[in-house]
């Protein structure tokens, strides 16, 4: 396995990039089904257009009561599970996912870690005209949850952590310990801050001291050409470098970066900022610059904090309004802090 990723990356092995196709996979098994448990399963687990169906849309279309549908679906996962070959058909699969879940501290984020495996999969040339990259994380999504159910569990229900995988009977008290006392730090510390800087507040948790073995291990696997994929615009030397305490990051609930790259707890301004004045101060500071009111409406329409557009009036009735600012020439606004 240690060199499993390397092969995949480097070498292009046509037998190793079957056997982590997950389209080609789940469809061959799919194969072995009748056509109304093929079309329920493709449907429950979006594996056509994207958008999961309930079981009772899908009762609907076969005039069968939720129950029924659901007892289709329980059927025909048993029967793909009984199939001889399985585990040497999901072999590369289950050994990639191990890797990085070791790699990674031990959890990982789902949509990290499906993030992970689909960039992988456009780096091995498994991509097509028609490939697209959401339906194929279904499909992973499909083999991770319902196929290696008894090596790898996903986890839904965690009032510390966003849905997430983990190897299967796997403790996390010690993951939910940090978790706490991270966001204790945070709010102590009042700031955001580098992703670098958290690492650091991270390795000087109590719960990580004495929980360290089992998050950081000496695996040296390099994802870096991963992570400089589109997906993940971070720095991929550093998010490289600190594998286990970005994954940490990427699952824990309420702590994100915003638009540039500062970390915090989400219920801060300068992270998920909601009123004009907030968004003008985030861009000024990042900026380190007096700006035109014109130039900062601009900057806060094409960094799309919200999706919501705002208008010059609006920017320069907060900049008159708001003494976190001051005027610096005609129009010219900067921060206050700037003139101490």
């Amino acid at each position: 396995m240690e060199n499993l990723l390397k092969d995949l990356l480097k070498e292009k092995k046509e037998k190793a990039i079957a056997t982590l196709n997950a389209v080609e996979i789940v469809n061959s098994l799919l194969d072995d089904l009748q056509d109304r448990e093929k079309d329920v399963l493709a449907r429950r687990f979006a594996l056509r257009d994207g958008d999961s169906q309930t079981l009772e849309e899908i009762g609907k279309i076969y005039n069968l009561t939720r129950e029924r549908v659901r007892q289709i679906e329980r059927a025909s996962l048993k029967k793909i599970k009984k199939i001889d070959d399985l585990d040497k058909r999901l072999e590369t699969v289950r050994s990639v996912v191990g890797r990085l879940l070791e790699e990674h501290g031990g959890i990982m984020e789902r949509s990290f870690l499906l993030d992970i495996l689909t960039v992988l999969a456009v780096k091995i040339g498994q991509e097509g005209e028609s490939f697209n990259k959401d339906i194929y994380k279904n499909y992973l999504d499909f083999i991770l949850s319902e196929l290696l159910d008894e090596h790898v569990e996903r986890v839904d229900k965690s009032d510390k952590f966003l849905s997430f995988f983990k190897f299967k009977d796997q403790a996390i008290d010690y993951l939910e310990e940090m978790a706490i006392e991270l966001k204790s730090k945070l709010k102590d510390i009042k700031e955001t801050m580098l992703f670098e800087d958290l690492v650091e507040v991270v390795k000087n948790l109590k719960s990580f001291s004495a929980n360290s073995k089992k998050i950081v291990k000496d695996g040296g696997l390099d994802l870096k050409s991963i992570f400089k994929d589109e997906v993940f615009p971070e720095w991929a030397e550093i998010i490289d470098k600190n594998k286990p305490f970005y994954s940490f990051m990427q699952a824990i609930r309420d702590i994100n970066p915003n638009k540039f790259g500062f970390w915090g707890s989400d219920d801060s301004a300068e992270i998920k900022p909601k009123r004009i004045a907030d968004k003008i101060y985030l861009i000024l500071k990042n900026e380190k610059k007096p700006m035109h009111f014109s130039e900062i409406t601009k900057k806060i329409n094409d960094t799309n904090f919200d999706h919501k557009k705002v208008s010059s009036g609006s920017v320069h009735n907060e900049l008159i309004l708001d003494d976190r600012y001051v005027l610096m020439d005609r129009g010219i606004y900067g921060l206050k802090t700037w003139k101490k």
